[in-house]
């Protein structure tokens, strides 16, 4: 009876594992066939604002979000205790950074949803091709955190790598985008087009 017991314990972990592969691919693959499908709407508002000035806000936006992730990583590194000279991390810090890592996708929607439903999935030069195919990637990247914050069987190391490779989606899309428009689209590494 046991060793039949812990066969299926087995296949529950195999099948948890593939789930927790298969889900995120599968939100990323999802956003980028949508984004490659749809017609793009070049008129489409974020907050009332249209064309450049819906470009602005959106690069404001993205700078808070990029912010916020920021903090997020600076709190975590606190709770692990990876941050030189300060005390442990109190308590109310781990709900902190939960709070905060909900509310920062939150405040991620509206910026994703505009460059999904205004220009789609863009492949036509490096710059916008890497912050398209990020962005798809970002999604999975959250769902995979989601289910690595809720296993308890998955290996402890994958949530600070999976909140580093969130904190890096987001810099990653806000440097090819925000910080492309507020610096007059140039950035070191993509020329303007």
């Amino acid at each position: 009876m046991s060793a039949q017991h812990g066969e299926e314990g087995g296949r529950n972990l195999a099948t948890r594992a593939v789930l927790a592969v298969l889900v995120p691919v599968a939100v990323g693959v999802g956003i980028y066939l949508y984004g490659t499908h749809h017609t793009p709407d070049y008129d489409n508002g974020l907050f009332g604002e249209h064309g450049d000035a819906a470009v602005d806000l959106k690069a404001q936006l993205s700078t808070a979000l990029l912010a916020l992730a920021l903090i997020q990583l600076g709190l975590a590194l606190w709770m692990y205790g990876r941050v030189p000279g300060a005390r442990p991390a109190p308590r109310p810090v781990r709900l902190g950074h939960r709070v905060l890592g909900f509310l920062t996708f939150l405040f991620s929607l509206p910026i994703a949803y505009h460059c999904l439903v205004t220009y789609g999935v863009e492949t036509t030069d490096p710059r916008t091709a890497i912050h398209s195919f990020g962005g798809c990637a970002l999604y999975g990247a959250f769902v995979a955190k989601v289910i690595v914050v809720r296993s308890r069987r998955l290996p402890g190391r994958l949530l600070p790598v999976m909140g580093a490779l969130l904190v890096l989606g987001v810099a990653l899309l806000w440097y090819t985008a925000a910080l492309w428009a507020l610096n007059g689209d140039s950035v070191p590494g993509f020329s303007s087009v």
